[in-house]
């Protein structure tokens, strides 16, 4: 059974002009049962850019330097980002925060001010994915204190998302058809549609600098493969029996 909201005009609406349009819910019947399914189908692709977060965190004992010394470090690391040849517009701050920070007192039994802690983060959108070991490398070198990524992606998942949709809708026609069979119907007319989509890639690792600081060899990256997948959720009436 489907329900369309459809207005309904009162025919009385000339004569009162103040009154509000009315809206009647009209239920229509379908010939024949229907069957409803939802079908999920992925289209893998390798991907063509890779995103990656970074920032730098400092504590001074007053705002002001905390600030101050936050700024000199981040400028060092976004020169370093361009010098690399990532363009300015793919380089946005994502987050710039300042906070007191306190230790605990266990003897006193009362918080210990510590100073002040400023952050700045930023996003970066890397076009060389086969790069992306080397920004890695370059942000700790540079002063950054941590990062996470890099997240992998397609720029553009328009041509995998409607792969995707047209196996997800032959996937659902068959199944479909399929239960009508089963019940003794010949035929099938299709009702209602409905889709949602997604692209991902694979778990984006969270790495802390102060550790990456130690290794010594290229950090390795895999890039691997991105999937962009489309839910479809339909109604079939089932006729002909």
């Amino acid at each position: 059974m489907l329900r369309y909201a459809v207005p309904l005009l009162a025919a009385s609406m000339l004569a009162a002009p103040i009154a509000p349009l009315a809206a009647a819910e009209i239920q229509i019947q379908s010939a024949g049962p229907v069957v409803e399914l939802t079908v999920t189908e992925s289209v893998k692709a390798k991907p063509d850019i890779a995103r990656v977060g970074t920032g730098v965190t400092t504590l001074a004992p007053t705002a002001v330097e905390a600030m101050r010394l936050n700024a000199q470090q981040m400028n060092a690391v976004i020169e370093r980002i361009k010098s690399l040849g990532i363009e300015a517009e793919d380089i946005q701050t994502s987050g710039i925060n300042l906070s007191a920070t306190y230790d605990y007192d266990q003897q006193a039994q009362k918080p210990l001010f510590r100073g002040y802690q400023a952050s700045n983060r930023v996003s970066i959108v890397l076009r060389k994915v086969e790069d992306a070991g080397k920004v890695l490398d370059a942000l700790v070198e540079s002063g950054a204190t941590d990062i996470n990524g890099p997240e992998f992606a397609l720029e553009d998942d328009t041509a995998a998302l409607s792969q995707a949709r047209k196996a997800a809708m032959r996937k659902a026609a068959a199944q479909a058809k399929a239960y009508a069979e089963m019940t003794g119907h010949s035929g099938l007319r299709l009702l209602e549609v409905s889709e949602t989509a997604s692209s991902y890639g694979p778990p984006m690792p969270y790495a802390r600098l102060e550790m990456a600081n130690a290794a010594k060899a290229p950090t390795p990256v895999e890039p691997g493969l991105v999937a962009s997948s489309v839910t479809i959720t339909v109604k079939y009436e089932m006729t002909g029996n």
